[in-house]
């Protein structure tokens, strides 16, 4: 009886894990370049009561075993890096990759974070940075008498000065891949950091060597679907009220047995 009572509370602590992912999800909905995470399960150790194959008597064996399980836990949570929707902004300073990829960001330590996130802005440095003000590497530095911006599929950024008709390439936006891209570390603020499962990055051009091409005037949408979320929140519901059921169940049981033995 206790058994039970402690495999349905592991079924409980899962499902709330489970509905707190989905609730993030569901959270960062608008978020430019979020990628939505998926709780793993896994099943805890058995109890062996008896093996399979053990010796029954003579020369007979058991054909199956009596293993009871233990319960249930969440191992992981994976980022799936799929692409999401491209939603057009107009706006020259922003960006998004279509394919593999992802922008490098400097930190204020001197590391380097990676995002999706290619809604960048100018500084009063006149230097492309993210919301927060941490610069894009390679730095792109638009010069004062720029009179439009011109970022390429390739990443190749110009500008045209006033009163001129002939473009200047003024930098060359690169990309980070990874061979793990579930393996990097969410950062927050729309940054990932690398990790040992993600592997070391290898630095491209936009549309070279596997990576994406560049969209400006746009930006990445997050890959979460909201239908898709529901559902898997109204499952998760039912899951955490069938392991309260069988507490309930069990607290009955044990009930009775005290009251009639």
């Amino acid at each position: 009886m206790e058994a039970s009572l402690w495999v349905a509370k592991t079924g409980l602590d899962a499902q709330q894990m489970r509905m707190t992912v989905i609730s993030n999800n569901l959270a960062n909905v608008n978020t430019t370049g979020f990628k939505r995470d998926r709780a793993v399960f896994e099943d805890l150790l058995y109890q062996n009561i008896r093996q399979p194959g053990g010796t029954t008597g003579g020369d007979n064996a058991a054909p199956t075993g009596l293993m009871m399980g233990t319960g249930v836990r969440i191992v992981a949570t994976e980022k799936l890096h799929t692409q999401g929707s491209m939603i057009q902004t107009k706006n020259a300073l922003d960006v998004a990759v279509q394919g593999e990829g992802m922008f490098q960001i400097l930190q204020p330590d001197g590391t380097m974070a990676y995002t999706r996130d290619g809604s960048f802005k100018m500084s009063v440095n006149r230097e492309l940075v993210t919301a927060n003000g941490e610069p894009l590497q390679p730095s792109i530095v638009i010069p004062q008498d720029a009179e439009s911006i011109s970022i390429g599929e390739d990443g190749v950024v110009t500008v045209q000065p006033y009163g001129n008709a002939q473009e200047t390439t003024v930098g060359q936006i690169q990309l980070a891949r990874f061979v793990n891209y579930a393996g990097l570390e969410p950062a927050g603020r729309n940054l990932y950091r690398e990790t040992a499962a993600s592997g070391q990055p290898l630095v491209v051009n936009p549309t070279e060597d596997g990576a994406g091409a560049l969209a400006q005037g746009a930006l990445e949408a997050a890959n979460v679907n909201v239908v898709e979320e529901m559902v898997n929140m109204i499952e998760t519901q039912r899951a955490y009220e069938i392991n309260s059921k069988a507490i309930s169940s069990v607290d009955s049981m044990l009930r009775f047995l005290n009251q009639n033995l």
